[in-house]
């Protein structure tokens, strides 16, 4: 997840509650979105700012719900939450409370749940969640003895391997690592810094092919949203949906720059069909939505969302062409002309 400027939190915060009729169509290649598709609003009761849709293995649609410590209560701050939506009966509920202010959500082989929790009074780390029995642990919590920055978003390969953004947009923690990064998490438990020159990386997915990691870089010029009053000028840097070269050994190198997005802010989160395309959450004020991109960053279609969108994700199974966005304070879906792409279940 990422913030801008104090403006932009409260557009995002309280943008209205859209029907979806309000929304323009889709728009683009017809292989990819259908003309006649049309975006849904599944829930939106009493949230702050959604975040990561994801299918687990219950068929429920789990989602992070991103509560502000600026905006407590009279029954005191909250520290996030998880919710489930159900795609069968329409009900939505909680999973998880507190979350320790979760953000990116994917299910690994294992259809094990894993969390990248931020900062704001969140965890700061990364966690693993055993669905069957409910308890979860922590996988990643600091490098070199430092804690991380904001764990945003995450994305496994074919091999069980995470990778997690490490970014800081918002709350009163320290930041003491020496660079935003992404970092690797093997299957031993270690844990390797493999990007530093992506500026303020965000949004993370691997290919189907598993030969390239894209990466978003949102760096909106400030690491604590909370201070930063309208007087204060702050200069934005890299905003760009990059290409990395993921080796056997999950090294990564840079490649390209697939779409630079200055000077309107960049995209949040992302994820790829089959074939590996991009679905892309672009937080453009002047035109928030869902870009259909080839892996080459080619724009194909456009879903308009209406309110700033910060993540996507696939159903599964029958669902598998139901595209879940998330966006302001709501969670949408709407059907897609190709298939998810997901990690082979074990």
């Amino acid at each position: 997840m990422f913030y801008r400027i104090v403006s932009i939190l409260i557009f995002v915060l309280l943008a209205p509650r859209f029907h979806a009729q309000e929304v323009d169509p889709p728009f683009g290649d017809p292989a990819f979105i259908s003309p006649d598709a049309r975006l849904e609003m599944v829930f939106n009761e009493g949230l702050a700012l959604t975040e990561s849709p994801a299918e687990g293995p219950d068929g429920m649609i789990y989602f992070s719900d991103i509560t502000f410590t600026t905006s407590a209560g009279t029954d005191g701050i909250q520290a996030g939450h998880i919710w489930r939506y159900d795609p069968k009966t329409g009900e939505t509920t909680i999973y998880r409370s507190p979350s320790g202010m979760s953000n990116g959500l994917k299910f690994d082989a294992q259809d094990r749940l894993i969390a990248a929790e931020g900062a704001d009074q969140g965890g700061r780390r990364v966690t693993r969640t055993d669905m069957e029995t409910g308890k979860a642990y922590i996988i990643a919590h600091e490098y070199e003895g430092r804690p991380f920055n904001a764990p945003n978003d995450v994305a496994i390969d074919e091999r069980g391997r995470v990778y997690f953004s490490d970014p800081k947009y918002i709350g009163n923690e320290s930041v003491e690592q020496p660079v935003m990064a992404v970092y690797r998490i093997d299957t031993d438990g270690s844990i390797h810094r493999i990007i530093t020159d992506a500026g303020k990386p965000n949004g993370v997915v691997v290919s189907p092919d598993q030969q390239t990691l894209y990466v978003v870089s949102n760096d909106n010029g400030s690491i604590d949203l909370g201070k930063i009053t309208l007087d204060i000028p702050v200069h934005k840097g890299r905003m760009a949906l990059l290409a990395y070269d993921l080796h056997e050994d999950g090294s990564a190198t840079f490649r390209s720059v697939l779409v630079d997005y200055l000077p309107e802010d960049g995209p949040d989160g992302l994820v790829v069909d089959v074939e590996g395309n991009l679905y892309v959450s672009e937080r453009d004020v002047t035109r928030p939505g869902i870009a259909i991109r080839a892996p080459d960053g080619t724009e194909k279609a456009f879903i308009p969302t209406g309110v700033l969108p910060t993540n996507v994700g696939f159903g599964r199974g029958e669902n598998s062409k139901i595209l879940y966005i998330t966006a302001g304070t709501g969670l949408y879906r709407i059907p897609v002309m190709k298939d998810g792409y997901h990690l082979p279940r074990e």
